[in-house]
């Protein structure tokens, strides 16, 4: 027995395949916890359970297998550096996912301008616990650098390295088997990233987001005119036909997007503490011009905020890796701003963020947009900033005087930020007490939202005092969720109710408001979708969307298409819900088992990835460079430079400043 006991010991503290296979381990287990317990991943099968199990295993042979092609004490080095990149992308993921209930992908990891801007917010998102993530590495650095394992100089032959590394491909290849029987065409329709994590391990879906990113960019370098015409069929033939009681009705208005960040749909006429958190939103709902729908969804994706910008100035799909903001600010667009310049309107943005965040200052050349009023036309006084800029009461205050001087008509944009994640706000701005879950964002998630609405009034109330509540068409909407699927338990407290699939979908709901002056309102059921603002505002400006590129339709419309894809590969519709490969119905939420009617879910779901395989072929190949719709003039960058048309709102008010003295 001591003999085999020395035996063991020299295997594990002598020779460097002993520590080799200790750090397989540590990471295959480490790896598969992790899975398990920090992504909800939807595993409910055994064979699913046994895949999530074992692809770890596979991944850690492969990469920590490089580390055998190093000499001497150099390969001890390399399997730490292998094994501290992988931990750190392990980890990484889970504080990403705390926040967005999605994975990285490597468009994310350009976003490089917005990391001061939610430096702040990340520390909200870490926990006590988190530094087991990096115990055992810390293990692994311990047996070395008190020498519990010998330094083994000898090298290893290429047979062996093949080996271990083939084993690791034999593994992942037979994990790969299993995952396609149970789950087929896994990685030809891998528009969701839960799927790919579940199935296939947290670093194959790295290797697989890697390639799909690849493969996007290289689209662009290998598109030409053709590849527009099946796109152009395929949208025309979806084209609604504009209601005739709507179209036209507020032709030469004013338009005003008011973003509502991170307001969901339960919102409306919810109470807490026996009083309304939204008060003003909710009169609106009975207000006479405006519409109110109930069964709007916010349809972004990596991209959040700026995903949901992307599409209600364009029509397309955000892009399933990333942000086209980002990735695709160079493109060709054919922007709601650009159109209506036809038409004689100034366009502007007005954020109190800086420019560069999202990549604005870039990608609105190429929307067309006249003026981008960011930080740097505001006084960003320290006591009215919030994480992510300036507070929504002094915002709308100073842009009062920017949207007086504005040429009429206009089409304007305003960008609030104060109701955003992780929701701080002083207890002398706080007008409603917070909620009682115990879950801080979810907590103070309400008090943001009272004075998201009370800033929203204030802004009303200057409407009408300007007279421009009454040229104006006003649309405000939710850009996307606000508290996510990693709170079940405190919106279970706050819904009273049990928290499913079914309800997570539902809770995707945002408000959209319409109003138009001198056009009837009311609340509307129709299912829509962000999507369909370009081309329902197009049609209540009296300007037929017909001959532009875009995948939604007239919310109006009696043509409307109801079916309203999510960026995953889901969809909701008045009848049938897809979430996960399963079909519910959209009234109960109960499991849908008729043959018949799953046979139509999944034509749905047919039509829905056609329309996001189509959309991403527009962006990422960029063919709007190679289609000019009639009447439109394309948009040249070069027009427009935001610095510039500073430094001249500047000297125009020094002089008019100079003028008063005079007088």
């Amino acid at each position: 027995m001591d003999s085999l006991s020395k035996k063991g010991q020299s295997l594990f503290f002598d020779k460097y395949i002993g520590f080799f296979m200790l750090a397989v381990f540590f990471l295959w287990m480490k790896t598969y916890i992790t899975q398990l317990t920090q992504f909800n991943l939807g595993v409910d099968s055994p064979i699913q359970q046994f895949l999530l199990f074992l692809n770890p295993l596979g991944s850690s042979l492969i990469f920590l297998s490089f580390a055998l092609f190093f000499k001497g004490r150099r390969k001890y080095i390399a399997t730490l550096v292998i094994y501290s990149i992988m931990s750190f992308l392990l980890y990484a993921n889970v504080v990403y996912y705390r926040s967005f209930t999605d994975f990285i992908t490597l468009p994310t990891l350009t976003m490089t301008q917005n990391f001061a801007d939610v430096s702040k917010s990340v520390t909200t998102l870490l926990r006590p616990y988190d530094f087991l993530f990096f115990i055992d590495l810390l293990f692994l650095i311990a047996l070395l650098a008190f020498k519990f394992v010998k330094i083994e100089k000898k090298d290893y032959g290429k047979r062996r390295m093949v080996a271990v590394l083939s084993l690791g491909l034999a593994i992942s290849c037979a994990n790969l088997g299993l995952a396609e029987a149970d789950r087929p065409q896994l990685l030809t329709r891998g528009f969701d990233r839960n799927y790919i994590v579940k199935y296939l391990g947290m670093y194959n879906y790295t290797i697989y987001d890697a390639v799909q990113s690849t493969k996007a960019s290289a689209q662009r370098v290998m598109a030409d005119s053709n590849d527009t015409t099946e796109v152009v069929n395929f949208t025309q033939s979806n084209y609604a036909e504009p209601n005739p009681e709507t179209f036209g009705i507020g032709k030469d208005m004013n338009v005003i997007y008011l973003h509502l960040e991170s307001i969901q749909t339960f919102l409306m006429n919810y109470e807490l503490h026996g009083e309304e958190v939204t008060p003003f939103l909710n009169s609106l709902i009975e207000e006479e011009n405006t519409t109110y729908f109930d069964n709007f969804f916010h349809q972004t994706a990596q991209g959040k905020t700026a995903d949901a910008e992307f599409m209600l100035e364009n029509s397309l799909y955000g892009l399933p890796q990333g942000s086209a903001f980002t990735t695709k600010g160079m493109n060709t667009f054919h922007a709601a701003p650009a159109i209506l310049k036809e038409k004689g309107y100034t366009s502007a943005v007005f954020h109190g963020n800086n420019g560069t965040f999202w990549n604005r200052n870039e990608i609105y050349k190429g929307f067309g947009y006249d003026r981008f009023y960011d930080a740097s036309y505001f006084d960003m006084n320290s006591d009215n900033l919030t994480d992510y800029g300036l507070m929504d009461k002094p915002f709308f205050e100073q842009s009062e005087a920017y949207l007086d001087e504005l040429p009429q008509p206009f089409y304007s944009k305003f960008i609030t930020v104060t109701h955003h994640y992780p929701y701080p706000l002083d207890e002398e701005e706080a007008t409603i007490e917070k909620h009682t879950t115990g879950d801080p964002s979810v907590d103070n998630y309400f008090q943001t939202a009272r004075y998201a609405d009370e800033a929203l009034e204030e802004f009303f109330n200057y409407l009408k005092e300007s007279g421009l509540y009454d040229n104006s068409i006003i649309v405000m909407y939710g850009d996307h969720y606000g508290i996510s699927s990693s709170h079940k338990k405190a919106m279970e407290q706050v819904l009273d109710t049990e928290y499913s699939d079914f309800l997570d979908t539902s809770l995707q709901r945002v408000p959209l408001f319409i109003r138009v002056p001198g056009m009837e309102g009311g609340t509307n059921h129709e299912y829509a979708g962000q999507i369909d603002l370009k081309p329902t505002l197009l049609h209540l400006l009296g300007i037929d969307s017909k001959e532009y590129i875009h995948f939604g339709t007239d919310i109006f419309s009696k043509e409307h298409d109801d079916l309203i894809p999510f960026r995953n590969g889901d969809f909701v519709s008045p009848t049938i819900t897809a979430i996960g490969g399963k079909y519910y119905d959209s009234k109960t939420g109960e499991l849908i088992e008729d043959e018949e009617v799953i046979a139509k879910g999944d034509e749905m779901n047919e039509n829905v990835e056609q329309k996001l395989a189509y959309s991403d072929k527009v962006v990422n190949a960029d063919l709007l460079r190679f289609y000019e719709p009639e009447n439109f003039t394309p948009v040249n960058r070069s027009d427009y430079d935001y610095a510039d048309f500073k430094k001249l709102f500047t000297d125009t008010e020094s002089s008019n400043s100079k003028d008063m003295i005079r007088e």
